[in-house]
């Protein structure tokens, strides 16, 4: 019942204390729980990028929906995904898969051969919208880990995406910004949502 009762914790944090830091150590098993979130055909097609940095950040305030929590939050993770399936990103996956399982290079071709035919039917935009849905598997993953170690998150959909891949430069690593997802330890005394009662569907209606 120890999930259970982690997701029962955690909410949607309204306010952070901005003197209270997550260690490294816990971020990165926030991390780490992301990483190893099961992805489409093993693809992993998109990244974290952890932002600490108070000046980095407050170049990203002016296109967010809650500016506080952007300032105050120990650390800012930026969830973001490939821009485009290609033939290289395909083959470099399977490649590193075939060698950390001691496989000959190409074990998997036939397979590789037809995910690559079906992304080169679709358009770019197509293939976005594909690994970004990947990505939220993992936001997941992360606000479970971190409700574990008693850390507060809020996920954040309301934000400028385009301020943030000009701010990050995510063009240059081939990604677009999808969530982003603020990690620290709440306000009390600001955080209003926290004392509220957690109100969800009944299970009856839920799933059925």
């Amino acid at each position: 019942m120890a999930l259970l009762e982690d997701l029962a914790w955690r909410h949607a944090t309204k306010a952070y204390d901005p003197l209270k830091k997550v260690s490294s150590e816990n971020i990165d098993k926030i991390i780490e729980a992301a990483r190893l979130a099961p992805t489409s055909s093993g693809l992993q097609p998109f990244r974290i990028i952890v932002v600490e940095n108070k000046e980095l950040r407050e170049k990203l305030v002016p296109g967010a929906l809650n500016p506080e929590c952007m300032r105050e939050c120990s650390h800012l993770l930026v969830f973001a995904a490939w821009d485009q399936y290609t033939p290289e990103r395909i083959d470099a996956m399977y490649d590193r898969t075939t060698d950390e399982r001691g496989l000959p290079r190409g074990r998997f071709k036939s397979y590789t051969d037809s995910i690559k035919k079906l992304y080169a039917g679709q358009s770019p935009d197509q293939h976005f919208a594909h690994a970004s849905k990947q990505s939220y598997i993992a936001l997941g993953m992360a606000m479970a880990q971190a409700a574990e170690l008693r850390i507060n998150t809020t996920p954040a959909e309301g934000f400028d995406n385009q301020l943030v891949d000009d701010v990050l430069a995510l063009h240059k690593l081939g990604l677009k910004s999808v969530t982003l997802l603020y990690v620290g330890y709440n306000d009390p005394a600001r955080d209003w949502l926290a004392p509220m009662k957690k109100v969800r569907n009944p299970v009856d209606e839920f799933a059925f």
